[in-house]
């Protein structure tokens, strides 16, 4: 499941990337980060706590995509939830 703040923020950085003049790259990037979210669904992988202090204390993980944001999710048995997704240099360690 991915939280509708989750798709807005995805939704910024391609109309950013999109109001460069860049349109097939911005749809090329609103498609990676969702092939992204799907190849964290396996289940037959576990990621680790966040080491932010805030976000591990509720639980979340986190992992990097291409060294420039962070998804921040929850992870069950039954599902995975994508709670944000956000620039790395926001996450304060």
């Amino acid at each position: 499941m991915i939280k509708q703040s989750v798709a807005e923020s995805i939704s910024s950085i391609a109309w950013f990337i999109e109001s460069k003049g860049l349109i097939a790259t911005a749809d090329k990037f609103a498609d990676g980060v969702y092939d992204y979210f799907a190849k964290l669904a396996d289940d037959r992988k576990s990621y680790v706590i966040c080491r932010e202090p805030t976000r591990a204390q509720l639980g979340y993980k986190c992992i990097t995509y291409k060294k420039k944001y962070t998804v921040v999710f929850i992870e069950s048995e039954s599902e995975l939830i994508i709670c944000e997704f956000i620039p790395s240099k926001l996450v304060y360690w």
